[in-house]
């Protein structure tokens, strides 16, 4: 079973983990070799990646007679592709092999610039603007030719131009790359785990390094909750530290690294380097920065990508970016892994539309669909009432602010995905040139009946249907060490799905379309509304509703019981509606300005006695530890007095607590992001003190990267304002963490309508405590 794959332009090697004896899986044109008793490498010297071009006969012609000379390329051959979803037949393409992997961005930059002149840096162009022979020679000669025998921009068109590299190697030679060995198992991949605090790492300093690993990992098992060994507990240095790490390299033999940073493996390296001690991550010596650090916008939004390595045998997973390795760990990994056969090291840094991206990639290429370099899919002309009535979100009921008591939750499992499977719903049904028929709610739009498979459904549907198993396997399991992987590929998948419907309207997706999200959220408004109707008609009330759930309380005596209405509606739109939960009570949250109920703030217990909580402090992620315990606990308070005063009562023991300076400041961390360069920011903010705190330290914080401070002085102005995690804090600003307490009671209280004065009124008066502020 492979457990790493290295691609590197001279070969690309194959490492997999197996019983003694037993050969890996075949890959034609590789030769093996036998590292150890259990793992053997393959290599793959003759690998040369192919991409395709599109584009008019002459000019595809005159692009394979100029590239008969060019050295990076190996092999051209004509073949007959699908260029879009939509295309009933094929079309011709120019199939171009390079050399090297390296080659494939120089390639794709050379027919840009080089074979299109002026076509730099272009965004290619819709799929039907087909390029016409003649008119898309340049001016300057006797035929239309340049005079550096060009063409017009946009006249090529290129597929599969950048798939990752271990990706693009495992589609291409049809290699697997998920362990066959029994999940869990003797021959499952190996897992070592190295952490170093941050400020260490920015000081090179290895001596509190610490590691884990298991020989055979229980992958599921939450990172904080793993125990960890001090590499060099007596302090002897950073030569001792590698010592004991290549020790322990030798011992566990993993096939997996998951590091605190993936800055770790230059830095343990170098340090090696250094002082002449024998260790290397990899199971080849060296390693490699596949990309360096950026940071970047999204949707407003400043996100920072650390820099990325590679160390040979092994597959590198950096947990400070992976977002699949918070959410589903090594089994929700692997089960992605299987899904898309993007390989585990790619997986892991890859976003979550990077990976649905992947499993779309393998379903076209089973269908013979070439994937698009730079996708554009232009928006269809609509009618301005059209477009109004298109341009709108999912369906959100204003909440009804309050405590309300005996609610029931009632969910649609999986809403958008089901949606999709449920009315095809896909980019080459949508709008289709064959019907014009009125299948889209309020919008109008056409669904091609005439598609049996339609893409986007069909990947969706085993993704909805594999995660509903998994969930029924963990209702029967119990065995604790399986229920722990099955929430993790739980998990995993749930984003995929969570993703797949905004994915049909990003610009960058390699298969989406627009008039696909519109239509998704037409139906999903359609539903929601019908929804209301089913339970007011069977005796309920809509307290709440937000896209795909709904919140409701008996309006009779004696209402239908809610499982008949679901079960009612299921029946009737194909969708499942089910009984998520009940609750004692739930609590909805107003806004700010008391105005009117926030959207999707509320809180509430459940009947097993569990709360829930979304939107207020408690589950933000700025919050810190001290202010979000003191909200639960008032939560707490509120569900057993059910009256405001108690829950300020208890208010008022905290807030003594912080004015008594008795509050562990590691338990007041605020965590923000930085937005900008150090530079760039104009105001003095608490973010600027503290980055001007990380830069003393020659820690790097670039935009995007989070900032973590305890405020010791909100009234200063320079950097002393702040102080870092690690740094000795001293006293903290009490007056500033009892006006956070106040604002997490506020979202407590303002239910039952005391607002922030009110609470102030209370604390003041000097009123005498309640008994629940002792209970």
């Amino acid at each position: 079973m492979v457990v790493a794959v290295d691609v590197e332009d001279d070969e690309v090697r194959l490492w997999s983990r197996v019983p003694a004896g037993a050969e890996p899986r075949d890959v034609p044109g590789t030769t093996t070799e036998r590292v150890s008793e259990n793992v053997v490498v393959q290599r793959d010297r003759d690998y040369a990646p192919t991409c395709y071009v599109g584009g008019p006969a002459d000019a595809l012609a005159d692009l394979r007679a100029a590239l008969e000379s060019d050295p990076k390329v190996v092999d051209l051959a004509w073949d007959r592709k699908y260029l879009n979803l939509r295309d009933g037949d094929p079309s011709r393409v120019l199939a171009v092999s390079l050399e090297r992997p390296s080659e494939i961005a120089t390639f794709a930059r050379e027919v840009r610039t080089v074979r299109e002149p002026g076509g730099a840096d272009r965004r290619e162009g819709p799929p039907n603007e087909r390029a016409v022979s003649g008119a898309n020679r340049e001016p300057g000669s006797a035929n239309g030719a340049s005079t550096a025998g060009g063409w017009r921009p946009g006249t090529f068109r290129l597929y599969d131009v950048d798939p990752s590299p271990k990706f693009r190697y495992c589609l291409e030679r049809g290699v697997d790359p998920t362990p066959e060995a029994e999940e869990g198992g003797e021959h499952w991949p190996r897992s070592l785990s190295l952490s170093l605090p941050t400020e260490r790492l920015a000081a090179g300093d290895l001596t509190a390094l610490t590691c884990e690993g298991r020989a055979a990992p229980r992958a599921a098992e939450r990172q904080t909750g793993e125990a960890r060994e001090r590499l060099s507990p007596d302090g002897d240095g950073d030569a001792a530290v590698l010592r004991a790490l290549a020790a322990r390299l030798d011992a566990v033999d993993p096939d997996v690294l998951v590091l605190s940073s993936a800055d770790l493996v230059p830095l343990i390296h170098d340090r090696a380097d250094a002082l002449g001690v024998d260790c290397d991550l990899g199971r080849l010596p060296g390693h490699r920065m596949l990309a360096g650090e950026n940071s970047y916008e999204s949707y407003g939004r400043v996100g920072h990508s650390p820099a990325r390595y590679d160390v040979p045998g092994r597959a590198v997973v950096d947990r400070s970016n992976s977002f699949f390795w918070r959410e589903g760990k090594l089994p929700g990994l692997f089960d992605l892994v299987d899904r898309s056969w993007k390989p585990l090291q790619e997986a892991s840094w890859a976003s979550i539309g990077t990976v649905f991206t992947a499993m779309q990639i393998r379903e076209a290429r089973d269908r013979g669909v070439v994937v698009p370099w730079r996708s554009w899919e232009g928006e269809s002309f609509k009618r301005m009432g059209t477009l109004h009535d298109a341009d709108r979100g999912g369906f959100t009921f204003e909440p009804d602010v309050g405590f309300h008591e005996n609610v029931v939750e009632v969910d649609f499992a999986s809403l958008y995905p089901r949606i999709m499977i449920e009315n095809d719903l896909s980019p080459e049904t949508v709008q289709c040139d064959c019907h014009d028929t009125d299948d889209v709610p309020k919008l109008g739009y056409s669904v091609c009946p005439d598609v049996d498979e339609p893409f986007v459904p069909t990947v969706l549907d085993r993704i909805v249907s594999n995660r509903y198993g998994f969930k029924g396997d963990l209702r029967e399991t119990d065995d604790p060490e399986r229920a722990a992987r099955l929430e993790s590929k739980i998990s995993a998948l749930k984003w995929i799905l969570v993703t797949c419907f905004g994915y049909q309207g990003y610009r960058n997706s390699k298969f989406g379309r627009i008039e696909v999200h519109e239509s998704i959220n037409a139906f999903a408004r359609e539903l929601l509304l019908d929804a209301k109707e089913y339970l007011e008609a069977a005796g309920w009330r809509v307290v709440h509703g937000i896209v795909d759930s709904l919140w409701v309380t008996a309006a009779v005596d004696d209402p239908t019981p809610i499982e008949e209405v679901c079960a009612a509606l299921t029946e009737a739109r194909g969708i499942p509606l089910e009984h998520e939960s009940d609750f004692e009570w739930v609590c909805f949250v107003p806004t700010s300005d008391g105005e009117r109920g926030s959207l999707t703030s509320y809180f509430g217990k459940r009947n097993d006695d569990s709360f829930k909580f979304r939107g207020i402090e408690a589950r933000q992620r700025s919050t810190p530890t001290f202010v979000g315990e003191i909200q639960r606990d008032l939560v707490a308070t509120l569900d057993e007095h059910r009256e405001p005063e108690p829950v300020c009562d208890r208010l008022a023991r905290a807030i003594a607590r912080v004015q008594s300076g008795s509050v562990d400041p590691d338990d007041l961390v605020l965590r923000t992001s930085a937005s900008k360069s150090l530079a760039d920011y104009d105001q003095r903010t608490r973010t600027v003190a503290a980055l001007e705190r990380y830069e003393a330290h020659d820690v790097a914080r670039n935009p995007g990267q989070d900032v973590r401070y305890v405020v010791v002085d909100d009234g200063r102005r320079d950097r002393d304002r702040v102080r870092l995690p690690w740094e000795d804090c001293g006293d903290y600003d009490a007056d500033f963490y009892e006006t956070l307490l106040v604002r997490a009671a506020e979202s407590v209280v303002s239910p039952l309508g005391w607002d922030r004065e009110r609470i102030r009124r209370y604390l003041d008066d000097g009123e005498d405590l309640t008994l629940g502020a002792f209970s």
